[in-house]
């Protein structure tokens, strides 16, 4: 029998936290579950707002992936210690900038379920892309080189971008 009067999160609900318990849903993961929540208080589909999720990559990376590309009209950054990714929607001029005393210098730029069919253009790589066909089971640009503090990148297709984070 668990005693939920000791579990980890009473806790938190003890000092005022709001606990939802959203395990009925298993159709969906537990980010896409927290995006939803976050959007009942924010327009999400003209806010600035930037959702930072740290500790993303731990063994759930392809469902947060995912999520990435359910809700391409919000900046979701996933985070762990040693990389960050996001989704870079194909209706945009994507201008990244790079610290390099945090960022980089090692990025790459993949489709995931659609290639770029020849038009994946990038600035600011040390091996750049010219209206370049990018798909599984051909060329991804998984190991490339940020060379300055912008990087440019447009293409007819959703990339993800991610880039290493320096260790200090």
């Amino acid at each position: 029998m668990v005693d939920l009067q000791n579990a980890p999160w009473a806790f938190n609900q003890m000092q005022g936290t709001k606990i939802v318990d959203a395990s009925h849903d298993q159709d969906t993961t537990d980010l896409h579950k927290c995006v939803v929540y976050i959007s009942d208080f924010f327009d999400l589909q003209i806010s600035n707002l930037c959702i930072v999720v740290v500790g993303a990559l731990g063994g759930h990376e392809i469902g947060n992936i995912n999520v990435l590309y359910r809700f391409s009209t919000i900046r979701i950054i996933l985070l762990n210690d040693d990389c960050l990714i996001q989704l870079l929607p194909r209706s945009h001029h994507h201008e990244i900038h790079v610290k390099p005393s945090i960022l980089g210098p090692h990025c790459g730029l993949v489709p995931v379920g659609m290639p770029s069919t020849n038009r994946t253009t990038t600035g600011g790589l040390q091996w750049d892309l010219n209206n370049t066909k990018m798909e599984f089971g051909g060329l991804i640009s998984t190991s490339n080189i940020a060379k300055g503090q912008i990087v440019t990148v447009h293409s007819d297709t959703d990339l993800i971008w991610t880039i290493s984070i320096r260790k200090t």
